[in-house]
């Protein structure tokens, strides 16, 4: 719907209610008259696809009213504006999350398990990585597989996780490794505490020695289990990326830190114990 005027909207939003994909251009007024559709087909199972010529455009688009369009349909010559839209995409409807510094108080070999490394369809950067823990309201920023050695080629695509049993971060929830699947939404979080989503292509589990990290933040302890290897790595607050086999007592790492419990994955206020 090509909206020219108050009817053209009207129109839309009645139109939005029978559909299950509602493409709306603006001409003069784009962003009131879509904040009007977002708001007006909320309670509705429609998709509202907006329209845009620019990345900046659909920056906007993507973020009205919080909730923002569902998807934007680009018109654009240039493709580096392509390639920013995508970038803004990933991160559209988002929120950073709060990452805080621990202090590690043993790291110790646990012998042999199931680890997961999870192979995602994007690309990570330094400070980059996926959150995991084996207590739900703690967890460790695991840095992916991003930097080179003279041993071994880098795989910026990959988060080496950890054992099976821990909580991975996903969209304000957590599940556990051994949940994952191919073609799965998970979170990718740098150091800043921005995250954007990315989609699983595989998940390889193998039998490998394993470490305990423990840290301690705001007076409690939290746990994860992971690879004992030189290319496992968790985050300082700088960003820069240390060795689990490099880890002594008293270093900082970035952990996501939050009181409260998790049934199962979401948040709820209760007392709950996991040691």
């Amino acid at each position: 719907v090509l909206i020219k005027g108050k009817e053209y909207e009207e129109f839309a939003a009645e139109l939005g209610k029978i559909c299950d994909h509602l493409i709306v251009i603006g001409t003069d007024w784009k962003v009131i008259p879509l904040e009007n559709l977002i708001a007006a087909l909320q309670k509705h199972n429609v998709e509202i696809i907006a329209g845009v010529k620019s990345s900046s455009e659909a920056k906007v688009s993507l973020e009205t009213l919080e909730h923002g369009s569902d998807g934007v349909l680009f018109e654009a010559k240039d493709t580096s504006e392509i390639k920013r839209t995508v970038q803004i995409a990933e991160t559209a409807g988002v929120k950073p999350i709060s990452l805080i510094p621990a202090k590690i108080t043993r790291v110790k070999s646990v012998g042999m398990g199931d680890r997961v490394c999870v192979d995602t369809c994007s690309l990570l950067s330094k400070g980059e990585g996926m959150l995991i823990g084996s207590q739900s309201n703690g967890l460790f920023l695991v840095h992916g597989e991003t930097e080179e050695s003279p041993y071994v080629a880098s795989r910026p695509f990959r988060v080496n996780a950890g054992a099976v049993h821990a909580y991975v971060y996903v969209d304000g929830k957590t599940k556990y490794l051994s949940e994952l699947q191919s073609g799965d939404d998970i979170s990718l979080n740098d150091f800043k505490g921005m995250s954007r989503k990315a989609t699983i292509g595989r998940v390889k589990i193998e039998r490998r020695p394993l470490l305990l990290v423990e840290a301690q933040v705001k007076g409690d302890k939290i746990k994860t289990i992971l690879q004992n290897a030189e290319t496992i790595k968790l985050v300082t607050k700088d960003g820069t990326p240390i060795a689990v086999t490099d880890l002594k007592e008293g270093d900082e790492v970035l952990v996501h830190y939050e009181e409260g419990g998790r049934h199962f994955g979401m948040k709820v206020e209760e007392t709950i114990i996991e040691k």
